[in-house]
């Protein structure tokens, strides 16, 4: 039997600070950031010492100056007269822009192909995986060079083009689509939109509630379709067809430097664009596709045996019982990619897109605010980081088995 040490009122003596874990531990955090702290200090007070001895002004003033260079594309109103900051605010929109686009189109072809590659059909198979290892190992930057120099400059020059329908063309200069106009009173087609959206998605729930507890199905997508699509035209109809569509206007006579596309008519979409997101989105599947074929093969064969015993084919099986269990494998490499294609964006620099890193670069060679400039980069993309990685974790989490 122990005999513990007691103080003069007869209770058990307290263990010193210093034997405490707790205070030890508490005692080194505390250390551990004030030496932080000091670092940072340190770093901060020095750079700012040593421009102001090269004579170089910190600050963020200089975003208020006029910026005065141009740009070929634009999500929002921009001009030489516009500021700095409205400047690499047009290239963090370009940038988010074209990771979307990218992000979309690299998901769809990363599961055609990762599925193709469990074809039973030899062809589909061999060309799904010559795909995956040629992209996959060749650098995204020479695939960028690739669609930009060689693909898109064999098409035809500004006099000239290749038309879809007579509605869709294309030239050196990019490609051209029609522009909605949107007159008094179309608003009420974004209200009929949004609420198409909402009655969507309420039905998609109520249908998989009611199949959980019945097991009686519900055609959910055609009904989503018809309320996405439906209430918008139907409104359109209703309202007096307040939008009509502007298509570009080729010149196909008169002196040979005024024929082309008419400028300021339809939309454009530039070909740095097109070479791009062609790229990322290419290059990313290739991985994608390798991560969708891995998580389809983690699921149980027992589960495809079982589906078709209860009558299913093969279409149905693969999307209502082998996907959805995948996906639990599937989604955190996805979001990596999803990660990696937003920061391997940054390459636009390498054929003039203009997206935050190359508005941004022009600004810092005008200003000098090299400081500033990478802060605002890291801080941008760090934060779309953060912002994917947080919904993809909660995606994650609404596809995690539930214990009943």
């Amino acid at each position: 039997m122990s005999i513990q040490e007691q103080d003069s009122a007869g209770a058990p003596a307290r263990a010193s600070l210093v034997n405490d874990p707790k205070v030890r531990g508490l005692f080194y955090q505390v250390v551990l950031i004030a030496a932080l702290l000091s670092f940072g200090y340190f770093i901060v007070s020095n750079t700012i010492t040593n421009l102001e001895r090269q004579n170089i002004a910190s600050g963020w003033g200089f975003l208020e100056n006029t910026a005065g260079f141009g740009t070929n594309q634009s999500l929002v109103d921009y001009s030489e007269a516009s500021s700095y900051g409205r400047a690499i605010y047009v290239g963090f929109l370009n940038t988010l822009l074209v990771a979307a686009v990218g992000i979309f189109f690299a998901t769809v072809i990363g599961f055609i192909v990762g599925i193709a590659r469990l074809s039973n059909n030899w062809v589909i198979n061999r060309i799904a995986y010559c795909y995956v290892e040629l992209v996959r190992n060749v650098p995204l930057l020479l695939q960028i060079f690739f669609w930009y120099f060689a693909v898109l400059r064999s098409i035809p020059g500004k006099r000239d083009k290749w038309s879809l329908f007579d509605t869709v063309h294309l030239n050196i200069g990019g490609l051209r689509l029609p522009k909605p106009i949107w007159e008094p009173g179309s608003q009420w087609i974004g209200y009929a939109l949004i609420i198409g959206l909402v009655a969507a998605f309420a039905v998609a729930r109520w249908a998989r509630k009611r199949q959980e507890a019945t097991g009686q199905q519900f055609p959910v997508f055609w009904t989503g379709v018809g309320l996405i699509l439906g209430l918008p035209i139907i409104t359109y109809l209703v309202t007096g067809m307040p939008m009509y569509l502007e298509h570009p206007n080729f010149v196909e006579t008169g002196p040979i430097l005024r024929r082309g596309f008419e400028l300021n008519v339809g939309i454009n979409v530039i070909p740095e664009f097109l070479a791009l997101t062609a790229a990322l989105a290419i290059y990313t599947a290739s991985f994608i596709a390798e991560i969708v074929r891995a998580g389809i093969q983690a699921v149980s064969h027992g589960q495809t045996e079982a589906a078709h015993a209860l009558g299913l084919r093969n279409g149905p099986t693969l999307r209502l019982v082998i996907i959805p269990q995948a996906m639990r494998v599937i989604i955190p490499p996805l979001t990596s990619q999803y990660l990696n294609l937003t920061k391997n964006s940054s390459l636009a620099v390498a054929i003039a897109y203009p997206d935050l890193v190359s508005m941004g670069g022009t600004v810092l060679n005008q200003t000098g605010q090299a400081i500033e400039i990478i802060g605002i980069w890291m801080a941008v993309y760090l934060s779309l980081s953060l912002i994917t990685s947080a919904f993809m974790n909660w995606y994650n989490q609404r596809m995690a088995l539930v214990e009943r």
